[in-house]
């Protein structure tokens, strides 16, 4: 999949702006920079949500949405209403709808991979319960499984690992491993620069442009880094403290709040 000369926004406001970037098959890539620097938005036109200002978006071969089926998009955290009056089977099972399509009920097939999407997370004995009822990395764990259960080949996922507790992010980085040696491509933005560097393949640095691409060791540059974070980046003898909140919402549009993502399909 490919961004050619891809600029993007809300209203008046640039997200990004001459983004070109090419994603190979089978790629586990995070997506860092400091807020506000249009990683969210990134995830958003590569899952159709957002339409390019301008430039080109090919995902899986065609423009974004051809293909939704084959993706899985996971919104940040902070973005779902989990007062919504959903069990843990619901919220998987609407990883499987893009199969669906519009008229047919769910079966015994598509029931089968939701079990056996949340026996990977260590959730399916969770089946039947409200999902405002679990903890935060529980609800994690649960969205990844919904992702799993759509059987994607493009995992396009928002802060999977922020404020979750260490066990967690290991199954969760542990799964997205496995996807991609499965010549699935697992697309993330995170945060957390060591778990980039440690557990990941690739890094694409950006803050509203394309500032590096290349192997997940690059983080371990400082120049890398001072040109990604700016100001947000202290470098530190022996390694970088990141200066920036992980929990802020860096490039929403304006009012974004939603549940699950069947507007991206």
């Amino acid at each position: 999949m490919s961004l050619t000369d891809v600029s993007a926004g809300y209203g008046d406001r640039v997200a990004l702006e001459h983004v070109t970037v090419s994603v190979a098959r089978g790629s586990l890539l995070a997506v860092v920079g400091p807020n506000g620097a249009g990683k969210s938005t990134l995830l958003k036109l590569m899952a159709g949500l957002v339409e390019p200002w301008s430039g080109r978006v090919e995902i899986l071969g065609g423009p974004p949405g051809r293909e939704a089926r084959r993706v899985a998009y996971v919104p940040q955290a902070e973005l779902v209403d989990w007062g919504f009056p959903v069990t843990v089977e619901d919220v998987v099972m609407m990883g499987r709808f893009p199969r669906l399509g519009p008229v047919r009920r769910p079966g015994r097939e598509d029931r089968r991979a939701v079990v056996e999407a949340l026996a990977q997370v260590d959730m399916d004995h969770h089946l039947g319960t409200q999902i405002g009822r679990l903890s935060g990395g529980q609800r994690r764990r649960v969205f990844l499984a919904r992702a799993l259960a759509a059987e994607p080949d493009l995992f396009l996922l928002d802060e999977p690992v922020t404020g979750i507790d260490p066990t967690t992010q290991e199954l969760l980085m542990d799964l997205l491993e496995a996807q991609a040696r499965r010549n699935r491509t697992v697309v993330a933005t995170t945060h957390d620069l060591a778990a980039a560097a440690q557990r990941f393949e690739q890094v694409l640095a950006i803050n509203r442009t394309v500032v590096a691409y290349g192997p997940a060791g690059m983080l371990l540059d400082a120049d890398v880094l001072a040109k990604a974070y700016g100001g947000h980046l202290l470098v530190l003898p022996g390694g970088a403290a990141i200066l920036d909140d992980a929990h802020h919402h860096d490039d929403a549009a304006p009012g974004e709040r939603h549940f699950h993502d069947r507007d991206a399909h």
